[in-house]
């Protein structure tokens, strides 16, 4: 008799709730039904026609084939480049993964280095994924509750804080999901020593590196070559379909992380990486820029006018595409909040159950991957939502735990 016992890691590996709300709203469109998305943290926009061209091009080369593990070595040799002429940091392109989007990365890092048993630490609000990945090699993810604070930030002292003698690594993101903060440079270094004082590792994450706002971005490839670094061309290039990222490994990693791809993936996508040779040319990036100056004014829209029908934000964000309001002044249930709002006005956000336990139901993530006209518009039905529902009004779901 067959066993459908399915593995226990299962268990701890919690949905994407967000998902869900999507199906929802979905079904909703097929009904018929006006939905304004600011849900999901994928851009609007479609990928750059340079980009897009390039790809074209590989498909009538032929380039629809394997290729090497780690990438063809053209794309590794532009993401040196980049930061080569960007942040005037030399990373050797042998030090370069490319992968089947930062989750391909996050993957590999874990699985060379976290053992059975071992700790992450990372922030909590966070990615919700970044703790399954841990899971998934049977290591334990260690969420450690931050606030405005520490600009809802992992910083040196929390990590001596929480690092025990099974801690292996932290894993830091800057700018952050689902709080767009951002980690100063000197605050990175204090974070790096910290861990490294430790015996531990250090993992970055930069998926939104570019997408910043009012300051020029930096890498933490800047303090030292001993951590590893996620990128993705999903955000800043707009290339969220084409499922690829690339990672930037220690030198001692690179071997075992060339096996591990080859085992998990063979490869990326053959037409996806030619593809993103053509996100560094300077017609590109140009208008990779004006998507981010566009990015930004939604920012300056959307935040002043959420706060003027009762969201408060302790901390204003500095980059990605997200605003993470409390929403405490409104509902004591940001989960059936987020619900009832799509089904009554067709505006679709995520509610805080996403991104942790710490005080999930007094928060909602924004994602202004909208135009400013739709915003406007889901502001206004948001407020026609709250203007007939007090708190008290709203059913309960079953509670959440949470830590403080």
């Amino acid at each position: 008799m067959t066993d459908h016992t399915i593995a226990n890691r299962m268990k701890r590996i919690d949905p994407f709730y967000v998902m869900d709300l999507l199906a929802r709203a979905k079904e909703l469109e097929a009904q018929g039904r006006s939905v304004i998305h600011m849900e999901v943290g994928e851009p609007d926009f479609v990928t750059a026609r340079q980009i897009i061209d390039a790809g074209k091009q590989a498909l009538d080369r032929g380039h629809t084939g394997y290729t090497a593990a780690v990438g063809i070595p053209e794309l590794r040799r532009a993401i040196s480049d980049h930061y080569r002429t960007r942040y005037g940091v030399d990373v050797p392109a042998e030090r370069i993964i490319v992968t089947p989007g930062s989750s391909g990365g996050l993957q590999l890092i874990m699985s060379v280095l976290v053992n059975p048993g071992q700790q992450v630490l990372m922030a909590d609000p966070g990615y919700p994924c970044n703790k399954n990945f841990v899971e998934l090699v049977s290591g334990v993810p260690v969420c450690v509750p931050v606030g405005a604070d520490t600009n809802y930030q992992m910083n040196a002292e929390l990590a001596g804080r929480h690092w025990g003698a099974d801690t292996r690594a932290m894993l830091v993101a800057s700018p952050s999901n689902p709080t767009g903060t951002l980690i100063e440079k000197e605050e990175m270094a204090r974070m790096y020593d910290a861990v490294n004082a430790q015996g531990g590792t250090l993992i970055v994450d930069e998926i939104y590196q570019e997408l910043v706002y009012g300051r020029e971005p930096y890498t933490a490839l800047e303090l030292t070559d001993n951590l590893f670094i996620i990128n993705s061309f999903s955000k800043y290039f707009g290339m969220t379909g084409w499922r690829i990222g690339w990672v930037v490994a220690p030198e001692a990693y690179v071997e075992s992380m060339d096996t591990l791809a080859q085992n998990i993936f063979l490869s990326c996508p053959s037409m996806s990486q030619y593809a993103a040779l053509a996100a560094f040319t300077p017609p590109c990036v140009a208008v990779l820029e004006e998507r981010r100056l566009e990015f930004q004014k939604r920012r300056d829209f959307l935040l002043p006018a959420l706060q003027d029908i009762g969201f408060e934000f302790p901390v204003i964000p500095e980059g990605a595409f997200y605003l993470y309001a409390d929403s405490s002044r409104l509902t004591d249930d940001s989960f059936t909040f987020a619900y009832e709002l799509l089904e009554d006005q067709g505006v679709a956000v995520t509610p805080g159950r996403d991104f942790g336990t710490n005080n999930p139901s007094r928060h909602i993530r924004f994602a202004y991957t909208n135009n400013i006209d739709n915003m406007a518009e889901a502001v206004s039905r948001i407020k026609a939502f709250i203007d007939r529902k007090s708190p008290v009004h709203i059913k309960q779901k079953p509670a959440v735990a949470e830590t403080t």
